[in-house]
């Protein structure tokens, strides 16, 4: 049996290659994860209006029903999904409020007892960054990489848990393990504009210009991450600045290349911005 799964509804579509690559790299490190049944949209924002708990119904139904699956664990990779069933998870456990209304909605006993892990904690914490070291060699020897967090892994401080909210280094202790070279990079927690997106593209193509720009400024050749969002919004905006020259790949490719999993089995062969520099460099 393995460790209850949910992809999301973007790694079904749009960010398709974190999903498979997810499943590729944490598969070829002998952990099984196992899609949870039935699941729905996870609600997507985190509802910001104090007793909004209706604009948590959907992730309190996720939680619950990855309880009844018995592993006390359930694991997420996309950012956004991450934040979401992070926090309502925390107003579960911690606002009574919150609990008696979100049990009332679902006629669900579900008390926030679950833990939320991103694939870096299972790395970190359940495989061993000491074990990866040791697994993938050093095809990654001196690749520059830039970690992007972005803005929903690490805040608010509280809620999240993922280190120092504006300095987390979970990813940099990451890249260390795979034999590469995190950079001191100042943007890695820079918001590149999210959903603004949607009306507001000078605004999002300034985010990401400075993105570039603080990347490409610290000697980076790839940056990395976790979020379907945020690789939207470089990919889409970063093509009149650094794309040539800085591929943009999720965390869990740059894992599956150091293990030697084929491309096509992580989602390169159709990748926006050309990583084959960098993999002929590795």
């Amino acid at each position: 049996m393995g460790i209850p799964y949910f992809p999301g509804c973007t790694l079904h579509v749009k960010a398709k290659e974190l999903d498979d690559s997810t499943r590729a790299a944490l598969a070829a490190l002998g952990v099984e994860l196992a899609e949870l049944p039935e699941w729905t949209c996870c609600g997507t924002v985190f509802p910001l209006a104090q007793n909004n708990y209706m604009g948590m119904v959907a992730s309190a139904r996720i939680l619950s029903n990855a309880a009844k699956q018995g592993d006390g664990r359930l694991v997420t990779v996309c950012s956004f999904c991450y934040h979401v069933l992070k926090r309502v998870n925390f107003a579960i456990k911690n606002n009574d409020e919150a609990r008696t209304k979100l049990k009332e909605y679902l006629e669900e006993d579900y008390d926030g007892g679950l833990s939320l892990l991103h694939p870096l904690e299972l790395l970190r914490d359940e495989v061993g960054f000491d074990a990866l070291r040791n697994r993938v060699g050093e095809r990654l020897k001196g690749v520059k990489v830039a970690c992007y967090y972005g803005c929903m892994l690490s805040r608010p401080a509280r809620e999240m848990d993922f280190g120092a909210p504006e300095n987390p280094t979970i990813m940099e202790e990451f890249v260390e393990a795979l034999g590469a070279e995190p950079v001191d990079f100042p943007g890695k927690t820079k918001c590149c504009g999210s959903y603004q997106v949607l009306n507001e593209h000078e605004l999002v193509a300034g985010r990401v210009k400075d993105i570039f720009k603080a990347a490409s400024l610290c000697g980076s050749q790839v940056i990395i991450t976790s979020c379907p969002l945020c690789r939207f919004n470089l990919d889409t905006f970063g093509e009149a600045e650094n794309r040539s020259k800085i591929p943009v790949l999720y965390f869990t490719q740059l894992l599956g290349i150091a293990l030697e999993i084929p491309i096509d089995r992580l989602g390169l062969a159709g990748q926006d911005g050309d990583p084959k520099p960098l993999l002929r460099e590795a």
